[in-house]
């Protein structure tokens, strides 16, 4: 159970269908007992933040160099490096408060039993919709180095909808990225970047919470985190791949479906 959990997880995390609302249909559609502890939250989160810092290995390196390095030698405007690792910041932070704030409640409240079904239903569809609109309406001429502050924070405010069941982390910062012209591959790049940030702080947190007397399974932690890790760089791969030549629209459909499967089983 927790191969596929961690698979799910990682799959889910990166492909805009929503991981939380995947995680909610096996708990309380298919009965399928999760490993219910934050050790296995936390390693979970921690499989699909290594899984994109194998990916973006170059890429990171290069922020946190930028960074540092802006730190001494302030250039934003001609060092793209410091100018991306200030905007990945600066976009981190609506996620952060917004989980420090509701994450807790959101926890209690929305991932678990009916509510938490209807709810990722309606999110389902809600985002779908804003995929075909995105697909129609926004331009997609633009690319990383033309990012600024402003845009940057647009996709962090985006980020921190992803607490609630169904959104999709990716899902919604590729969106609020494309709505800032941002090519569709460049708007998935940027999402995957500013998600590291905050992908590590909720696994690190949760690992920070675990209570030392916790019953541990340690072969269940690492199955999941291997399978996090694997299906998560995976999947990264396979998408921005994907977005090189196609459209959003099949993941809209995608949830769109799901949510009306979702729908059905409430009304039976």
């Amino acid at each position: 159970m927790a191969v596929l959990a961690g698979a799910i997880q990682g799959a889910t995390e990166f492909i805009p269908v929503s991981s939380s609302a995947h995680l909610v249909i096996l708990h309380d559609l298919l009965k399928f007992n999760l490993p219910d502890n934050l050790a296995f939250d936390a390693i979970l989160h921690l499989g699909t933040f290594f899984a994109l810092l194998i990916f973006f290995w170059r890429e990171a390196f290069d922020l946190i160099k930028g960074f540092f390095s802006s730190l001494t030698d302030w250039n934003l405007k001609n060092d793209l490096n410091q100018r991306l690792a200030w905007l990945i910041i600066i976009g981190s932070v609506p996620a952060v408060i917004a989980g420090a704030l509701l994450n807790d409640f959101i926890d209690a409240n929305l991932h678990e039993g009916k509510s938490a079904v209807a709810i990722s239903a309606f999110m389902l569809v809600a985002v779908a919709l804003l995929f075909w609109l995105a697909e129609k309406y926004s331009k997609r001429t633009d690319e990383m180095k033309d990012m600024d502050w402003r845009k940057s924070l647009v996709c962090g405010l985006a980020q921190a909808l992803a607490l609630v069941p169904g959104v999709s982390r990716s899902g919604i910062t590729i969106i609020a990225g494309m709505g800032q012209k941002l090519k569709r591959a460049e708007a998935a790049k940027f999402s995957f970047l500013l998600s590291m940030p905050v992908i590590f702080g909720a696994g690190f947190k949760s690992l920070m919470d675990v209570s030392s007397n916790q019953d541990i399974d340690l072969m269940i932690l690492a199955s999941g985190f291997l399978s996090a890790l694997i299906s998560g760089y995976l999947a990264v791969k396979f998408f921005l791949h994907y977005l090189d030549s196609h459209s959003l629209s099949t993941f809209a459909w995608y949830r769109v479906i799901l949510a009306a499967a979702l729908v059905f089983w409430l009304i039976l």
